[in-house]
This record gives structure tokens, sequence and C-alpha cells, in this order.
């Protein structure tokens, strides 16, 4: 999300900034007292509380009930984020011990992985996690589409040699019908059973299209949407199959009191043991894409982070993505740090291959996309 900054006057962004910094120092609300003595705003009293009440109304602050002060919205976290965050200022031990901890000689792809996670949880003090992408030989051994409505249908699919079952509905915005869908599974079974995600083209999408057309007449037009929705599903259900997703730092979350209903916190924990939702929120996010992808609050596809911040960012090495590392903490956690903190992980990643910690040979890095 982009913003203007001409929407904030240089005044409000000071105190803004102010505000989540303290926030994120403290974890309460923030008066005009505190921006004035601690943080050093050089305005009045009466300025403060009049630019605080009208970042309120424009959406970037929350006032608790019981309290004065103010804390950040979401709104407020995303323009810092956007426009405002400093870059933290690693201290030279810091920056020692993250080399230390990833330092050591490896030569498989996990291991990396696992010590990113490690680093990354130990430096920030938030939950971290690292995903692996999925094999390229991930197939599907059986598809069947099975009708629902005139607008969704739901595919199952029969992994090969893990004979697990995943299902996937999928919604579309024209009118189908039960014909057309059992038209679907022949189409799916005969051009994608036991094909991976590498072999799934553009030419074998356009053949898949032709072939519903020759069945039951169906409309090019319809045909090419109804394939590309159901590849879709494939393809981020292939995705899912073959992730793999580690945690580090989990009873990190106890430390926050953003976690101390019991209630949530079970939810919160029940969810990253399930690993499911996780993996399929992390899995949509395009593994060739470098930048980091921070996801405030609500931004979060799993409803039970809804007031809890994600941070993901895919790893490199010799230009191959070898999988991602994430932070998930509260709200209000420390970006500036977060954020610097893999930004180094990926470059010191990126670095491993120059000082000849992999070897050149085939590895099993070459079984990754």
């Amino acid at each position: 999300m982009g913003f203007d900054n001409s929407v904030l006057s240089d005044r409000k962004k000071l105190i803004l900034r102010a505000i989540v910094e303290a926030h994120i120092k403290l974890g309460e609300p923030v008066g005009s007292k505190y921006l004035m003595q601690e943080a050093k705003i050089p305005y009045s009293s009466a300025t403060i509380r009049n630019e605080m009440a009208e970042l309120e109304e424009l959406g970037y602050l929350d006032k608790p009930h019981t309290s004065a002060g103010r804390i950040p919205s979401e709104l407020g976290y995303r323009f810092y984020v956007d426009t405002l965050v400093n870059q933290y200022d690693t201290k030279k031990r810091e920056a020692s011990e993250l080399k230390k901890m990833l330092s050591v000689k490896m030569s498989e792809i996990d291991k990396i992985l696992d010590n990113a996670t490690k680093v990354a949880s130990a430096m920030t003090n938030y939950t971290a996690l690292s995903l692996r992408p999925r094999p390229s030989s991930i197939t599907i051994k059986k598809y069947e589409a099975v009708y629902l409505d005139t607008r969704s249908y739901l595919i199952v699919m029969i992994a090969q040699g893990t004979e697990s079952v995943k299902t996937k509905k999928v919604n579309v915005t024209f009118d189908i019908t039960p014909e057309e869908i059992s038209a679907l599974s022949k189409v799916l079974n005969l051009n994608l059973s036991g094909v991976n995600v590498d072999g799934i083209n553009i030419h074998l999408m356009m053949s898949m299209n032709s072939q519903l057309n020759e069945l039951i007449g169906l409309d090019m037009q319809l045909s090419e949407e109804l394939v590309s929705a159901t590849v879709k599903s494939i393809y981020e259900t292939m995705n899912e199959l073959g992730s793999e997703i580690k945690f580090e730092g989990v009873n990190r979350l106890l430390e926050y009191p953003e976690y101390k209903n019991l209630d949530k916190l079970q939810k919160m924990i029940s969810t990253i043991e399930n690993k499911e939702d996780i993996i399929k929120a992390v899995s949509t996010i395009d593994q060739s894409d470098d930048d980091t992808k921070i996801f405030i609050g609500s931004e979060n596809m799993v409803k039970i982070m809804d007031d809890s911040t994600l941070i993901y960012k895919n790893l490199k090495l010799n230009g191959k993505t070898i999988g991602a590392i994430g932070i998930i903490g509260p709200c209000r956690m420390d970006y500036s740090k977060v954020l610097s903190t893999i930004d180094q992980l990926s470059e010191e990643i990126n670095k491993l291959s120059d000082i000849g910690s992999l070897p050149s040979a085939k590895t099993e890095e070459d079984d990754y996309e």
C-alpha cells in the first residue's frame, strides 16, 4: 500500500512517529505529556493534543476508553512502516553474533533455513518461521470436480505417493452447470494427472480449453476462465502439499501483553501447531518476489492473527529461491529492528556461496524451485 506523503503535515508525521515508537517500547497509550518530556516534541501540550485529535479523526490513531492517551491504529502502523520507519542501527556486537550464528559450514538447504529461523527469533525476540519451497516432483494422481452451485465447485485431489486428499473450493463469476463440471473432471485427469507444477504451461491450458469446447460446446471465453480458475487452485494446493514450515521461539509470544488472553493464545498456538492455515497464507506469495512483505492486523489471511503482524521475505542463494523467513509478533512490533534483521539474514545467506560454504556440485538445492 502506498501513501501520499502530502496527506499529513510534517508536524503530524513527527507526532505519529513518536507515538508509534513510544507504544512499541511501552505497550501503553501515549499522551501529550510523554511526547513533550520524553520524545522531546517541540510543541505545546495543547498543539500536540489538537494534532493527536486530528490524527484520530483521520484514522491513524485510536483512543482506548480508559485513557486520555492514544495508540496507533492499523492505518497508523501501515503509514509508519511505509513512510516513516528509520533503518535500525545494528550494533557491532549484534552484527558479529548474527554472522557467527550463520557461519557454520552448511551444505543442506533445511540447515540454512533452520539456522536462519533461530537467528531471527533470537535477534528480534519474536516468533520466527521458515518455509521450505515445495519440491517440483509433487504431482496429483487423480482429480474429481464436484458441482456445488451455479457459481462454485469443489476440486478433490489425491496426491501421488502420499495418497493424501486435498480439497479446494473454487468460486467463479459466471454461471456453471453440473455437466460442465463433470467434463472438467475428465479434462483434468486427461491432462494434469501425474504432471508437476513445472509441466503446467499455457500450451497445456489451451489444450484443456479446446477439449472442454469439444466435449460440451462450452464458449471459449468461459472455458478459459474455468480452466484458469481451476489451475490457479491446483497450483496453490501443490504449493501447500510440498511446503514445509518450521517455527522458532513460539514461547516468546508469552512476553507480550497482546497474547495474555488465554483463549486467544491457545488459538494462536493451535494455528501454529496445525501449520496449514499459515502455509496456505504464505504460499500465495510469489516465490520470485525479492521484496519484504508486511501484513499488519486484518491484512493477514489467518483470522486469529488479526492483531498480529507477519513480516516475510524470500531467501535466495546463487540467485535461486531456497525458502523464506518470517517473523510473527504483535502489531506494535519493533519494525525497524525486524526489517533490518531480515535484510541482514538475506544478505549473509547470499554471501554463503561466495565463501564456499556450499559445494559447487549438485546438491539438494537442485530439487527445489
